[in-house]
Protein backbone atom coordinates (compact mmCIF):
# COMPACT_ATOMS: atom_id res chain seq x y z
CA UNK A 1 0.00 0.00 0.00
CA UNK A 2 1.51 3.31 -1.07
CA UNK A 3 1.90 6.34 1.17
CA UNK A 4 -0.61 9.18 1.05
CA UNK A 5 -0.59 12.70 2.46
CA UNK A 6 -3.44 14.94 3.62
CA UNK A 7 -2.89 18.67 3.83
CA UNK A 8 -5.18 21.30 5.35
CA UNK A 9 -6.72 22.26 8.68
CA UNK A 10 -7.06 19.08 10.74
CA UNK A 11 -9.38 18.36 13.65
CA UNK A 12 -7.35 18.19 16.86
CA UNK A 13 -9.68 17.41 19.75
CA UNK A 14 -12.36 20.09 19.50
CA UNK A 15 -10.16 22.53 17.58
CA UNK A 16 -8.35 22.66 14.24
CA UNK A 17 -4.73 23.29 13.29
CA UNK A 18 -2.87 23.58 9.97
CA UNK A 19 -1.48 20.10 9.42
CA UNK A 20 0.14 17.68 7.02
CA UNK A 21 -0.73 14.07 7.79
CA UNK A 22 1.07 11.14 6.20
CA UNK A 23 -0.28 7.60 6.21
CA UNK A 24 1.57 4.44 5.22
CA UNK A 25 0.34 0.84 5.22
CA UNK A 26 -3.02 1.90 6.61
CA UNK A 27 -1.63 3.76 9.62
CA UNK A 28 -0.93 7.43 10.36
CA UNK A 29 2.85 7.65 10.55
CA UNK A 30 3.50 11.40 10.70
CA UNK A 31 1.68 14.59 11.63
CA UNK A 32 3.31 17.98 11.10
CA UNK A 33 1.56 21.11 12.33
CA UNK A 34 2.34 22.98 9.15
CA UNK A 35 1.47 22.73 5.45
CA UNK A 36 4.43 20.98 3.84
CA UNK A 37 5.33 21.55 0.19
CA UNK A 38 4.86 18.82 -2.41
CA UNK A 39 8.56 18.05 -2.62
CA UNK A 40 8.49 16.72 0.93
CA UNK A 41 5.43 14.53 0.45
CA UNK A 42 4.41 11.21 -1.11
CA UNK A 43 3.19 11.19 -4.72
CA UNK A 44 -0.45 11.13 -3.61
CA UNK A 45 -1.56 14.30 -1.84
CA UNK A 46 -5.13 15.24 -0.90
CA UNK A 47 -5.61 18.93 -0.15
CA UNK A 48 -8.74 19.89 1.75
CA UNK A 49 -10.31 22.73 3.68
CA UNK A 50 -10.82 20.39 6.64
CA UNK A 51 -9.38 17.00 7.58
CA UNK A 52 -11.03 14.82 10.20
CA UNK A 53 -11.03 11.28 11.50
CA UNK A 54 -13.58 9.12 9.70
CA UNK A 55 -17.07 9.43 11.17
CA UNK A 56 -18.51 6.60 13.29
CA UNK A 57 -22.30 6.06 13.44
CA UNK A 58 -23.55 3.82 16.26
CA UNK A 59 -27.21 3.58 15.21
CA UNK A 60 -28.10 2.66 11.63
CA UNK A 61 -31.32 0.72 11.01
CA UNK A 62 -30.85 0.83 7.24
CA UNK A 63 -30.33 3.19 4.31
CA UNK A 64 -30.55 3.48 0.53
CA UNK A 65 -33.37 0.94 0.32
CA UNK A 66 -31.69 -1.70 2.50
CA UNK A 67 -32.53 -2.57 6.09
CA UNK A 68 -30.46 -4.61 8.54
CA UNK A 69 -31.64 -8.21 8.35
CA UNK A 70 -30.32 -11.65 7.43
CA UNK A 71 -29.03 -10.54 4.01
CA UNK A 72 -25.31 -9.61 4.21
CA UNK A 73 -25.62 -7.78 0.89
CA UNK A 74 -27.61 -5.10 2.71
CA UNK A 75 -24.72 -4.45 5.09
CA UNK A 76 -22.33 -4.29 2.14
CA UNK A 77 -24.54 -1.84 0.24
CA UNK A 78 -24.77 0.54 3.17
CA UNK A 79 -21.03 0.23 3.85
CA UNK A 80 -20.28 1.29 0.29
CA UNK A 81 -22.76 4.16 0.17
CA UNK A 82 -21.68 5.46 3.58
CA UNK A 83 -18.40 6.57 2.07
CA UNK A 84 -20.23 9.48 0.42
CA UNK A 85 -21.15 10.78 3.89
CA UNK A 86 -17.69 10.55 5.43
CA UNK A 87 -18.48 7.49 7.55
CA UNK A 88 -15.68 4.95 7.96
CA UNK A 89 -17.18 2.73 10.69
CA UNK A 90 -20.71 1.97 11.86
CA UNK A 91 -23.02 -0.33 13.81
CA UNK A 92 -25.79 -2.07 11.82
CA UNK A 93 -28.82 -1.75 14.10
CA UNK A 94 -31.51 -4.41 14.50
CA UNK A 95 -34.84 -3.19 15.84
CA UNK A 96 -36.96 -5.33 18.12
CA UNK A 97 -37.64 -8.61 16.32
CA UNK A 98 -39.01 -12.12 16.87
CA UNK A 99 -36.61 -14.43 18.67
CA UNK A 100 -36.18 -16.70 15.63
CA UNK A 101 -34.86 -13.85 13.47
CA UNK A 102 -31.69 -13.22 15.50
CA UNK A 103 -29.73 -16.41 14.65
CA UNK A 104 -29.87 -15.87 10.85
CA UNK A 105 -29.01 -12.19 11.32
CA UNK A 106 -25.92 -13.16 13.33
CA UNK A 107 -25.08 -15.78 10.71
CA UNK A 108 -25.26 -13.11 7.99
CA UNK A 109 -22.53 -11.22 9.83
CA UNK A 110 -20.06 -13.96 8.90
CA UNK A 111 -20.75 -13.41 5.19
CA UNK A 112 -20.41 -9.63 4.97
CA UNK A 113 -17.67 -8.12 2.84
CA UNK A 114 -15.26 -6.43 5.31
CA UNK A 115 -13.73 -4.39 2.46
CA UNK A 116 -16.97 -3.04 1.00
CA UNK A 117 -16.40 0.47 2.33
CA UNK A 118 -17.13 1.81 5.80
CA UNK A 119 -16.38 -0.95 8.31
CA UNK A 120 -19.29 -2.48 10.26
CA UNK A 121 -17.97 -3.02 13.79
CA UNK A 122 -20.78 -5.19 15.18
CA UNK A 123 -24.51 -5.15 15.64
CA UNK A 124 -26.47 -2.70 17.76
CA UNK A 125 -29.48 -4.63 19.05
CA UNK A 126 -32.14 -2.06 19.94
CA UNK A 127 -34.60 -4.17 21.91
CA UNK A 128 -36.52 -6.33 22.55
CA UNK A 129 -35.76 -5.98 26.30
CA UNK A 130 -37.62 -2.66 26.43
CA UNK A 131 -40.61 -1.28 28.30
CA UNK A 132 -43.99 -1.19 26.57
CA UNK A 133 -44.79 2.32 27.82
CA UNK A 134 -41.96 3.76 25.72
CA UNK A 135 -41.90 1.25 22.87
CA UNK A 136 -41.88 3.87 20.12
CA UNK A 137 -41.83 2.04 16.78
CA UNK A 138 -40.97 -1.34 18.33
CA UNK A 139 -43.54 -4.16 18.10
CA UNK A 140 -45.14 -4.87 21.50
CA UNK A 141 -45.61 -8.59 20.91
CA UNK A 142 -41.87 -9.06 20.43
CA UNK A 143 -41.11 -6.99 23.53
CA UNK A 144 -43.47 -9.15 25.59
CA UNK A 145 -42.03 -12.38 24.19
CA UNK A 146 -38.36 -11.52 24.88
CA UNK A 147 -36.98 -14.34 27.01
CA UNK A 148 -33.95 -15.14 29.13
CA UNK A 149 -33.15 -17.90 26.62
CA UNK A 150 -32.91 -15.31 23.85
CA UNK A 151 -30.69 -13.10 25.96
CA UNK A 152 -28.31 -15.92 26.88
CA UNK A 153 -27.94 -16.81 23.19
CA UNK A 154 -26.61 -13.30 22.55
CA UNK A 155 -23.72 -13.85 24.93
CA UNK A 156 -22.46 -16.62 22.64
CA UNK A 157 -22.15 -14.21 19.69
CA UNK A 158 -19.06 -12.15 18.87
CA UNK A 159 -20.99 -9.95 16.41
CA UNK A 160 -22.86 -7.90 19.03
CA UNK A 161 -21.23 -4.59 19.97
CA UNK A 162 -24.07 -2.64 21.59
CA UNK A 163 -27.46 -3.42 23.14
CA UNK A 164 -30.21 -0.96 24.06
CA UNK A 165 -32.55 -2.00 26.88
CA UNK A 166 -34.72 -0.47 29.61
CA UNK A 167 -33.17 -0.59 33.09
CA UNK A 168 -36.50 -0.91 34.92
CA UNK A 169 -37.61 -4.09 33.12
CA UNK A 170 -37.46 -7.13 35.38
CA UNK A 171 -34.19 -9.01 34.98
CA UNK A 172 -32.39 -6.28 33.03
CA UNK A 173 -29.96 -5.15 35.75
CA UNK A 174 -28.23 -8.56 35.91
CA UNK A 175 -28.36 -8.66 32.11
CA UNK A 176 -26.49 -5.35 31.99
CA UNK A 177 -23.79 -6.78 34.24
CA UNK A 178 -23.45 -9.92 32.11
CA UNK A 179 -23.14 -7.90 28.89
CA UNK A 180 -20.54 -5.60 30.40
CA UNK A 181 -18.56 -8.67 31.48
CA UNK A 182 -18.84 -9.96 27.89
CA UNK A 183 -17.47 -6.70 26.47
CA UNK A 184 -20.79 -5.45 25.08
CA UNK A 185 -21.59 -1.74 25.36
CA UNK A 186 -24.96 -1.23 27.07
CA UNK A 187 -27.22 1.73 26.35
CA UNK A 188 -30.38 2.63 28.27
CA UNK A 189 -33.37 3.59 26.16
CA UNK A 190 -37.05 3.14 25.35
CA UNK A 191 -37.47 3.51 29.08
CA UNK A 192 -40.12 4.63 31.51
CA UNK A 193 -37.59 4.54 34.33
CA UNK A 194 -37.64 6.82 37.31
CA UNK A 195 -34.50 8.78 38.02
CA UNK A 196 -33.48 6.16 40.58
CA UNK A 197 -34.15 3.23 38.23
CA UNK A 198 -32.11 4.85 35.47
CA UNK A 199 -29.21 5.49 37.84
CA UNK A 200 -29.39 1.82 38.87
CA UNK A 201 -28.81 0.90 35.23
CA UNK A 202 -25.74 3.12 35.13
CA UNK A 203 -24.53 1.62 38.41
CA UNK A 204 -24.86 -1.82 36.78
CA UNK A 205 -22.48 -0.76 34.00
CA UNK A 206 -24.47 0.97 31.25
CA UNK A 207 -22.38 3.73 29.66
CA UNK A 208 -24.73 5.23 27.09
CA UNK A 209 -28.30 6.53 26.73
CA UNK A 210 -30.16 5.90 23.47
CA UNK A 211 -31.51 8.99 21.67
CA UNK A 212 -31.80 11.45 24.54
CA UNK A 213 -35.24 13.13 24.80
CA UNK A 214 -36.90 10.39 22.73
CA UNK A 215 -38.78 7.39 24.17
CA UNK A 216 -37.84 8.14 27.77
CA UNK A 217 -39.49 9.66 30.83
CA UNK A 218 -39.87 13.40 30.55
CA UNK A 219 -38.44 16.05 32.86
CA UNK A 220 -40.44 16.96 35.95
CA UNK A 221 -38.97 19.09 38.71
CA UNK A 222 -40.03 16.65 41.46
CA UNK A 223 -39.68 13.43 39.43
CA UNK A 224 -36.67 14.09 37.20
CA UNK A 225 -36.73 10.78 35.32
CA UNK A 226 -34.41 9.39 32.65
CA UNK A 227 -33.69 12.64 30.80
CA UNK A 228 -32.32 14.38 33.85
CA UNK A 229 -30.42 11.25 34.95
CA UNK A 230 -28.74 11.16 31.56
CA UNK A 231 -27.78 14.81 31.64
CA UNK A 232 -26.41 14.94 35.19
CA UNK A 233 -24.52 11.64 35.44
CA UNK A 234 -21.04 11.90 33.93
CA UNK A 235 -20.73 8.13 33.63
CA UNK A 236 -23.23 7.94 30.77
CA UNK A 237 -22.86 9.38 27.26
CA UNK A 238 -26.00 10.72 25.62
CA UNK A 239 -26.93 9.66 22.10
CA UNK A 240 -28.46 12.56 20.18
CA UNK A 241 -30.23 12.81 16.80
CA UNK A 242 -29.92 16.44 15.57
CA UNK A 243 -32.41 16.31 12.71
CA UNK A 244 -34.73 19.04 13.97
CA UNK A 245 -37.45 16.38 14.40
CA UNK A 246 -36.14 14.11 17.17
CA UNK A 247 -34.38 17.04 18.82
CA UNK A 248 -35.25 20.72 18.52
CA UNK A 249 -32.18 22.99 18.33
CA UNK A 250 -32.99 24.27 21.82
CA UNK A 251 -32.89 20.76 23.30
CA UNK A 252 -29.59 20.13 21.52
CA UNK A 253 -28.30 23.31 23.17
CA UNK A 254 -29.55 22.05 26.53
CA UNK A 255 -27.84 18.68 26.07
CA UNK A 256 -24.51 20.28 25.12
CA UNK A 257 -24.71 22.68 28.06
CA UNK A 258 -25.35 19.76 30.42
CA UNK A 259 -22.98 17.14 29.00
CA UNK A 260 -20.30 19.02 27.11
CA UNK A 261 -18.83 17.79 23.84
CA UNK A 262 -17.26 14.76 25.54
CA UNK A 263 -20.61 13.58 26.89
CA UNK A 264 -22.60 13.40 23.65
CA UNK A 265 -22.43 10.98 20.74
CA UNK A 266 -24.20 12.04 17.55
CA UNK A 267 -26.08 9.25 15.75
CA UNK A 268 -28.24 9.23 12.64
CA UNK A 269 -30.79 6.52 13.59
CA UNK A 270 -31.40 6.34 9.85
CA UNK A 271 -33.71 3.76 8.31
CA UNK A 272 -34.09 2.16 4.88
CA UNK A 273 -35.73 5.19 3.30
CA UNK A 274 -32.69 7.42 3.79
CA UNK A 275 -31.52 8.70 0.44
CA UNK A 276 -34.64 7.60 -1.47
CA UNK A 277 -37.21 10.37 -0.97
CA UNK A 278 -40.84 10.24 0.20
CA UNK A 279 -42.69 6.93 0.16
CA UNK A 280 -43.48 3.85 2.26
CA UNK A 281 -40.57 1.71 3.42
CA UNK A 282 -39.91 -1.22 5.79
CA UNK A 283 -38.55 -1.04 9.33
CA UNK A 284 -38.35 -4.55 10.69
CA UNK A 285 -41.80 -6.00 10.01
CA UNK A 286 -43.52 -2.60 9.96
CA UNK A 287 -44.19 -0.07 7.23
CA UNK A 288 -42.94 3.47 7.71
CA UNK A 289 -44.32 6.52 5.92
CA UNK A 290 -41.63 9.00 4.88
CA UNK A 291 -42.06 12.62 3.83
CA UNK A 292 -39.42 15.28 3.16
CA UNK A 293 -38.37 15.54 6.81
CA UNK A 294 -39.31 12.50 8.89
CA UNK A 295 -40.14 8.78 9.06
CA UNK A 296 -43.28 7.78 10.97
CA UNK A 297 -45.69 4.93 11.55
CA UNK A 298 -49.26 5.40 10.37
CA UNK A 299 -50.23 6.70 13.84
CA UNK A 300 -47.55 9.41 13.68
CA UNK A 301 -44.96 7.70 15.91
CA UNK A 302 -41.40 8.52 14.89
CA UNK A 303 -39.68 5.46 13.37
CA UNK A 304 -36.02 6.23 12.95
CA UNK A 305 -34.83 9.10 10.78
CA UNK A 306 -33.81 9.95 7.24
CA UNK A 307 -30.79 11.89 8.50
CA UNK A 308 -27.27 11.24 7.28
CA UNK A 309 -24.58 11.95 9.82
CA UNK A 310 -22.77 14.49 7.63
CA UNK A 311 -26.06 16.40 7.45
CA UNK A 312 -26.24 16.16 11.23
CA UNK A 313 -22.91 18.00 11.35
CA UNK A 314 -24.16 20.71 9.02
CA UNK A 315 -27.32 21.05 11.13
CA UNK A 316 -25.33 21.52 14.33
CA UNK A 317 -23.14 24.18 12.75
CA UNK A 318 -26.07 25.92 11.03
CA UNK A 319 -27.91 26.03 14.36
CA UNK A 320 -24.76 27.60 15.90
CA UNK A 321 -24.64 24.83 18.50
CA UNK A 322 -20.98 24.04 17.83
CA UNK A 323 -18.01 24.54 15.55
CA UNK A 324 -17.25 21.94 12.87
CA UNK A 325 -14.45 20.50 15.01
CA UNK A 326 -16.70 20.22 18.07
CA UNK A 327 -19.40 18.51 16.02
CA UNK A 328 -16.93 16.09 14.47
CA UNK A 329 -15.54 15.27 17.93
CA UNK A 330 -19.00 13.95 18.90
CA UNK A 331 -19.02 11.76 15.77
CA UNK A 332 -15.48 10.39 16.03
CA UNK A 333 -13.58 10.46 19.33
CA UNK A 334 -16.67 9.98 21.49
CA UNK A 335 -18.10 6.88 19.74
CA UNK A 336 -14.60 5.37 19.48
CA UNK A 337 -14.18 5.84 23.23
CA UNK A 338 -17.53 4.17 23.91
CA UNK A 339 -16.43 1.18 21.84
CA UNK A 340 -13.04 1.10 23.60
CA UNK A 341 -11.45 1.50 20.16
CA UNK A 342 -8.15 3.29 20.64
CA UNK A 343 -7.21 3.22 16.94
CA UNK A 344 -10.23 5.03 15.55
CA UNK A 345 -11.73 8.45 16.10
CA UNK A 346 -8.54 10.55 16.40
CA UNK A 347 -5.83 11.89 14.11
CA UNK A 348 -2.75 10.73 15.99
CA UNK A 349 0.39 8.83 15.01
CA UNK A 350 -0.31 5.11 15.21
CA UNK A 351 -4.04 5.42 14.60
CA UNK A 352 -5.78 3.76 11.66
CA UNK A 353 -5.73 6.00 8.62
CA UNK A 354 -9.53 6.36 8.59
CA UNK A 355 -9.75 9.93 7.32
CA UNK A 356 -12.47 12.15 5.89
CA UNK A 357 -11.82 15.42 4.08
CA UNK A 358 -14.31 18.28 3.74
CA UNK A 359 -14.85 21.47 1.78
CA UNK A 360 -15.84 24.81 3.29
CA UNK A 361 -19.53 23.91 3.05
CA UNK A 362 -18.90 20.82 5.19
CA UNK A 363 -19.53 18.47 2.30
CA UNK A 364 -17.28 15.39 2.32
CA UNK A 365 -14.72 15.40 -0.50
CA UNK A 366 -12.93 12.10 0.17
CA UNK A 367 -13.13 9.11 2.47
CA UNK A 368 -10.11 6.97 3.26
CA UNK A 369 -10.39 3.64 5.11
CA UNK A 370 -7.22 2.08 6.54
CA UNK A 371 -5.06 4.18 4.22
CA UNK A 372 -7.00 3.40 1.03
CA UNK A 373 -8.96 6.17 -0.66
CA UNK A 374 -12.32 4.47 -1.07
CA UNK A 375 -14.31 7.46 -2.34
CA UNK A 376 -13.46 10.89 -3.67
CA UNK A 377 -15.42 13.69 -5.32
CA UNK A 378 -14.69 13.79 -9.03
CA UNK A 379 -12.46 16.73 -9.95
Amino acid sequence: MSAIAFRGHAVVGTHTAPSTIIAEDGVITSIQRTLLSDGNLPDTVIDADLISPGLIDLQVNGAYGAQIDDDPAHIDLISERFLETGVTAWLPTVVTSAAETYPPICEAWKHRNPDAGAVPLGFHLEGPFLTLEKKGAHKPEFILAASEELFQSWLEQDSIALVTLSPEREGNLPRIRQMVDAGILVSLGHTNATYEEFIAGIDAGARKATHLFNAMTAIHHREPGAMVATMVDERVTAGLIPDGIHSHPATVRLAIAAKGFDGIVIVSDMMAATGLGPGTYPLGTMNVIVDETSARLADGTLAGSILTIDQALRNLVDWSECTPAQGIHMMTAVPARLLNDERRGRLVVGARADITTWNRDLQPTSTTVAGEVKWRVAE
